[in-house]
């Protein structure tokens, strides 16, 4: 049952604006690589000051921002709203401007439309639709830089959380620590990452890591292969076992998650045909369920690589996990879910039984390192847009994705 305080709050969700700041970001540059967010965050920081909010850019790397948005409200807890300000590169296939923000039956175009400008939108215009409600506590949006990559934008936000926790008297790594932006003095009830999810709540999610394999050998001329190291053989092998160690995790899939999966998504080697090649390199994909801990898996791998005895074939091999996200899971009955679950309904949403996500997301980070519980919700589909030629988002996917994030912050901190 929406109250006439609710229906006053849903009523100033404001299509024409969620479509003009949906537009203006996706006609802002923000593909990473190369790392082009500053367009994205110099637009979304215009339009946060044009509806009179708090604020505040706080440099990473030059010309790279994370950029944190607040509505102020008492010195409770409160909500943070989580989204990132990169997007991939354009690729091919376009048949509309990837720059364009072209609004066409209902839907607007653009690259980062789905992922995620279009969330980073909804929750801009939740806020404005909140301004003049009295609230225990502040909400906050943190649209952070680097998501796409290495996540060096939410490693940045949650070591500047933590440290002003410290700083405030409050324990580093205790649950539920203050905001990054340090607004309202209190902890989070909740984070709500602006994913793109069908507008499904999103309740876990898996974690992903990346691998790097070098393989050393020893060129010679491929008249005598024998002479030589071949680094392409040593890295077939690798490949062979990363496949294996795929077919023995699918036999123990995650009731919510699926399984934890291995993927080679890169090889490189070789200087030409005639020569037996010295190096080669591959970079795999390895998705993490809940618990799962990185180190461990870079562990597991190493052993295995070391049981090929790649050495007796004159090649040696180095190992890095380059970046790593890890994987949450949010108990069904926490408030945070019951609250926005139902704000969703009642905002006009389809209505979907709470799920889990093959993707990843910065929200690990949130319930890891601060221990913050987390839901996914977004305009937009992780599975039919993101990173697709012609990527779109609904119109009437915006205004219920920010109905539903002021609904939640006002139930929750009303």
């Amino acid at each position: 049952m929406i109250t006439p305080a609710e229906q006053a709050v849903l009523d100033r969700v404001d299509e024409q604006l969620l479509v003009r700041i949906t537009q203006n970001l996706l006609r802002a540059p923000g593909q990473n690589p190369p790392g082009e967010e500053a367009a994205t965050v110099s637009a979304l920081s215009a339009a946060a000051i044009e509806l009179d909010l708090d604020v505040v850019a706080t440099r990473v790397e030059p010309g790279r921002d994370n950029l944190t948005i607040t509505l102020a409200g008492g010195n409770g807890p409160g909500l943070l709203l989580l989204g990132h300000t990169d997007v991939v590169p354009i690729g091919d296939g376009w048949t509309r401007d990837p720059f364009g923000g072209e609004l066409l039956d209902g839907r607007i175009y653009g690259r980062g439309a789905s992922d995620m400008k279009g969330g980073l939108a909804a929750a801009l215009a939740a806020l404005a639709a909140l301004r003049g409600v009295e609230l225990s506590g502040p909400v906050e949006l943190a649209a952070l830089m680097d998501e796409e990559e290495t996540g060096k934008g939410i490693r940045a936000y949650v070591e500047a959380t933590r440290r002003d926790a410290t700083a405030d008297g409050g324990d580093s790594g205790g649950s539920g620590v203050g905001g990054g932006s340090g607004v309202g003095g209190g902890s989070w009830l909740g984070c709500i990452t602006a994913e793109p999810t069908d507008l499904q709540t999103i309740i876990g999610a898996r974690g992903d890591s990346y691998l790097r394999v070098e393989i050393h050998g020893k060129s010679c001329h491929a008249g005598n292969p024998a002479d030589g190291a071949n680094a392409i053989y040593g890295a077939a092998a690798v490949v062979a076992e990363i496949e294996r160690l795929h077919a023995e995790l699918a036999e123990a899939p995650h009731p919510l998650l699926g399984a934890a999966t291995w993927s080679v998504g890169q090889i490189q080697g070789g200087t030409g045909g005639s020569i037996v090649p010295a190096e080669c390199v591959l970079v795999a994909d390895r998705r993490l369920l809940p618990g799962e801990s990185p180190e461990a898996v870079l562990d597991d791998l190493k052993a295995r690589v070391a049981a090929l005895e790649l050495e007796d074939r004159g090649l040696s091999v180095e190992l890095e996990m380059p970046m790593e996200m890890p994987a949450f899971l949010t108990s069904a009955d926490t408030e945070l879910v019951t609250v926005t679950d139902a704000a969703l309904a009642d905002a006009g949403g389809p209505r979907l039984p709470l799920g889990g996500w093959t993707a990843a997301c910065d929200g690990g980070f949130v319930a890891r390192d601060l221990g913050v519980p987390v839901v996914v919700l977004g305009p937009g589909s992780v599975t039919d847009q993101a990173h697709r030629a012609d990527e779109s988002v609904g119109v009437d996917e915006l205004v219920v994705a920010a109905r539903t994030y002021a609904l939640t912050a006002l139930r929750l901190l009303g």
